[in-house]
């Protein structure tokens, strides 16, 4: 409370003459009554939150959302990727994500959200929002702050390329990680960002892509099968033991990706409505489905059902309800986890294996495979009038297929350009064998992981 709130305040200023004692009275002029004339052309220039659109509820929600997205890669996929990692190489998996964090957020904020949200061509956007020109506190996009939108798609430009790590884990240089990632974010993140939110040619086809399935999850996941085949396999894989080395890392990681999950899917909605709530729902329905589903696949085939698995599997299970978070009901919600836990399990370990190829966490066979599920049976599964739940192949299948097929093409073809600019940049994007031996913890960042 202000001091002297109460008391009666004084009209007049008192000073003392300069060559006596005396006070002499100096009249002052009165100071307008509250809510006289001034105010109100003040309160006129000067529109409330309320007045210009905005909405405090769906604020309050979408900063929770935007904190909860954010913690999904720090430290909720960065515990999961250093779980599986072994002993020598955890700390430099838990650095490359936090590097990313960084990186993404001075790119996000220097030209990645100009170039994906303004208005351009069916590609990208244009260059209206570079450093933030025109966002200011009294910025509203829809019903909360334009700066709340922007931060909270921070955080999916974020944890898409973080996502891309679990792939080429444990043998790429720092350096070209850095390189890759920079330029991957321009040429691929963005304009398939702006392709399919932005009003770009995926947008204008219809199709649906409520949280990211597309956007994230089949553009890191393609991009992921493109570096770890160019790569090429680990030292020792296939011969060596390279199980993960600390399983409860990967159960907590997948913890709490599970719930700032909520804040990706129920968020997107950007509002505190019942699209948010149904949302929500979906997202722990096939979540559970899926982890439970990849469980008793496991548990069949392997005669044991692992920690790993399951942890993997719930994973699986919120990638592909991703993209149908915003248009399926519960029993949707459950005929997705089914086909993600079993799909994607067969994608981790038989496609891998017929492949050959050394995907350490099995990125593309998560989100690669889980995204283009999702996106295929969001185009299949709807609500109709009066909540009735049906499934349908049709127009919508074809278009959902489109979007699956430019992603794939488009993150594909730049992941490798990306590569390759890497690699000349760094005179190899590859990690020395005796780098790999030794472990990329010291080698890359001077220090070890733990200290015995």
């Amino acid at each position: 409370m202000a001091q002297g709130a109460d008391e009666e305040q004084p009209n007049t200023l008192q000073y003392a003459q300069a060559d006596g004692n005396e006070s002499e009275e100096v009249v002052g002029e009165e100071e307008p009554e509250p809510g006289g004339e001034e105010d109100e052309e003040e309160a006129a220039e000067d529109p409330s939150f309320a007045d210009l659109g905005g909405d405090s509820g769906d604020t309050a929600w979408m900063i929770v959302a935007t904190a909860i997205v954010l913690m999904m890669t720090i430290p909720g996929l960065s515990l999961f990727y250093a779980g599986l990692a072994r002993r020598k190489n955890v700390l430099s998996v838990l650095v490359q994500c936090f590097a990313i964090t960084c990186l993404m957020t001075l790119l996000w904020t220097i030209y990645g959200y100009s170039l994906a949200y303004t208005e351009g061509n069916a590609y990208i956007g244009g260059f209206d929002k570079l450093f933030l020109k025109g966002i200011g506190v009294n910025t509203i996009d829809g019903s909360i702050p334009e700066s709340v939108f922007f931060t909270f798609q921070m955080t999916f430009a974020i944890i898409t390329p973080a996502l891309i790590v679990g792939a080429f884990a444990e043998r790429m240089k720092f350096s070209a990680v850095m390189i890759f990632m920079a330029i991957w974010f321009t040429i691929s993140y963005l304009p398939v960002w702006h392709m399919v939110w932005g009003g770009g040619l995926i947008s204008e086809w219809g199709a649906i892509d409520f949280a990211g399935g597309t956007v994230v999850h089949i553009n890191a996941g393609v991009a992921a099968l493109v570096v770890c085949m160019v790569l090429g396999a680990r030292k020792g894989f296939g011969k060596e033991n390279m199980t993960p080395h600390n399983v409860p890392f990967v159960l907590i990681g997948a913890a709490l990706l599970w719930v700032g999950w909520f804040g990706f899917n129920a968020g997107s909605e950007l509002a505190a409505d019942g699209v948010a709530g149904m949302a929500q729902l979906v997202t722990q329905v096939a979540t559970a489905t899926a982890a439970f589903t990849w469980m008793l696949v496991e548990w069949c085939t392997k005669g044991k059902p692992t920690a790993v698995g399951i942890a993997t599997g719930a994973v699986a299970g919120l990638v592909a309800i991703t993209p149908a978070s915003g248009s399926v009901g519960p029993m949707g919600a459950i005929v997705i986890g089914v086909a993600a836990g079993a799909i994607c399990y067969w994608a981790a370990t038989s496609l891998k294996k017929a492949l050959g190829y050394d995907d350490s966490f099995d990125v593309f066979g998560v989100h690669g495979i889980g995204g283009i599920v999702g996106a295929l049976l969001t185009g299949c599964l709807f609500i109709g009038d009066g909540g009735t739940e049906s499934f349908k192949v049709g127009g919508q299948l074809w278009i959902q297929a489109k979007a699956v097929i430019v992603t794939i093409i488009w993150s594909g073809a730049a992941a490798y350009i990306a590569l390759k600019i890497a690699d000349a940049c760094c005179g190899g994007i590859r990690s020395s064998e005796d780098t790999e031996t030794e472990g990329l913890d010291v080698a890359d960042h001077g220090e070890g992981g733990y200290s015995l």
